[in-house]
Parts: structure tokens; sequence; C-alpha cells
């Protein structure tokens, strides 16, 4: 737990600014404001639900969570001619995005995220290419070392998908392996295979998908987070310094140790017919590494 980031989520930094920042913009009060998001994670309904995103008196940053799928499937239910809809630009402040935004949605695309800031911010130095291709695919665990410049190297690793997860955890506490950082997605392929997106039968839909999010980063204007002009004027008009007293607040949460009160449930891998001719035979559709 010491070595979690306690950076929130995006849903969750959104859901802050929109009840602090965006509703004193608009002279209203935090109950005023329905912040509902739509994800492609259904772990982001729970999220909404901690409560360490909810104010003294139980206003909640994030008021409700629809998955990807669910919204698709809202979209058909009113019969919205989506593909069709005249575009628009998002609000601001917070419509102001970058490619590096867009990136994590992949696996690797948090990691190739912080790269590109880490880098200029530490060196001083532009960097000579954003493309940092050691952290990107769809392999299950990836590793590079970038070179700083003055002798020190940046080790970093991106795994996916939980059973990969510990097993790099088993070789780091066993002292095999050392990095600076480590992003960790559970979903295969990272966001873009969440269990709340549309489902597919296409073997090649989570290449696709990744081809999509880095197509999207490439069109971007702005490709590094720290150029954000919008996430600038943030900081110098409410949240005050990075890492400061209000911005750890707002951005930031905090874990503790649940594992005593995680339960077992048994996992139900048949049920035969003759127990009850109404009851179909279910088999489990867990992984076989379960």
């Amino acid at each position: 737990i010491n070595n979690l980031s306690t950076a929130r989520s995006p849903q969750q930094m959104l859901g802050s600014m929109a009840k602090t920042y965006f509703a004193s913009k608009l002279g209203k009060s935090p109950t005023d404001l329905c912040v509902t998001s739509f994800m492609p994670c259904t772990a982001k309904k729970g999220e909404a639900n901690r409560p360490q995103f909810q104010s003294e008196d139980g206003v909640r940053d994030v008021d409700h969570v629809l998955t990807t799928r669910e919204l698709g499937h809202l979209i058909r239910a009113k019969h919205i001619p989506f593909a069709s809809l005249k575009e628009e630009e998002f609000d601001n402040p917070f419509g102001l995005s970058t490619g590096a935004a867009a990136i994590f949605g992949v696996t690797g695309g948090v990691m190739e995220a912080a790269l590109r800031t880490a880098y200029e911010l530490y060196t001083g130095n532009e960097l000579p290419h954003l493309q940092f291709h050691p952290v990107r695919g769809l392999q299950g665990i990836k590793e590079c070392s970038i070179p700083l410049g003055d002798g020190n190297e940046l080790s970093v690793a991106v795994v996916h998908g939980t059973s990969r997860v510990r097993h790099l955890m088993d070789k780091i506490e066993r002292g095999e392996k050392a990095y600076h950082f480590v992003e960790v997605m559970a979903c295969p392929g990272g966001c873009i295979g969440g269990g709340g997106q549309p489902k597919s039968l296409d073997p090649l839909i989570l290449s696709k998908r990744m081809n999509a999010i880095y197509s999207i980063d490439e069109r971007s204007v702005q490709r590094k987070s720290h150029e954000n002009l919008a996430v600038g004027a943030l900081y110098k008009e409410f949240l005050g310094e990075p890492c400061g007293e209000k911005s750890h607040h707002l951005l930031h949460t905090h874990y503790s140790d649940r594992s005593t009160e995680i339960t077992c449930r048994p996992i139900i891998t048949h049920v035969p017919k003759a127990a009850s001719p109404n009851l179909p035979v279910m088999e489990s559709q867990l992984p076989a590494d379960r």
C-alpha cells in the first residue's frame, strides 16, 4: 500500500474539480451539480461510491457512472442518430485535452504520458521523439530504461491482466526486479478491454482500439500533459502548487488494508440437470489460471 500512487483516477479528479472549481465558476453549490461519467470500466461504479470521494455532508464527487456499453444501449433505445450528430467543442475549462490524456486508455499509455512529462521536467530538454515504443503493444509485461542524460536512468515496467500482476509482484518482492515506476492495468489491453466495453467477437478488437487511441494522440495539437493550458490555469487560479495542500486534498486519495474484509464465494461450475429441471447447466467463464 505504501508504494501505491495516491493520485486519483481521472474520473474522480474531474468529479472533485466539478464540485469545487467548476461549481464556484458557475456560482453554484456542489449539490446543484450532477456529475455523470461514461466509463469502459465496471469498477468505476464502486469507485464513485467510496467514502474517500464524498464530502462530510455526503455529497459525492461523481453522482452516477454508466459503462460505455450501457451508453450504447441508451443511444439505441432512444433512436439517437449518433453518427450524424454535429461535432461540438467540449465545455471549458475542462474541454482542452492532450494526446497524453487519450493514450491513458491503453496499456502503457499512463506510463508514456508520465514519461513525456517526467523526462522534460527532469532534464529541461525537449524529447527527441514523443513515442515510447517499448511500453506500447499488447505484450503482457513490458520493461524499459529511459536514459536521462546525466548518467541516471528511469527504470519502468508495464503490466496488464491480473494474473501477470502477481507474477511481476513476486519478482519484485524477491528482489529479482526493481523499478522506479510500474503501471498496472487489470483488464487485457487496458481500459480498451474493460468489462464495460461493447462486446466483440473480433479477435483483433484490442489491436484496433489501441491503434485508434494512438491515432487520436498523433492528431492532437498538444501531446504532453504539462503543456495543457487549461491545467496550468487551474493550478494558477485555484489549486496552487502541484502537490500543495489544496491540490493534494482534491486530487489525491488514500488507501487502507482491507484484506481481512475479503470473503470468498463458492464458484458454481456445474448445476446437475437432475437437481432442478428448470435450471440450465452453467459452466464457469473464469480463465483456467484463476
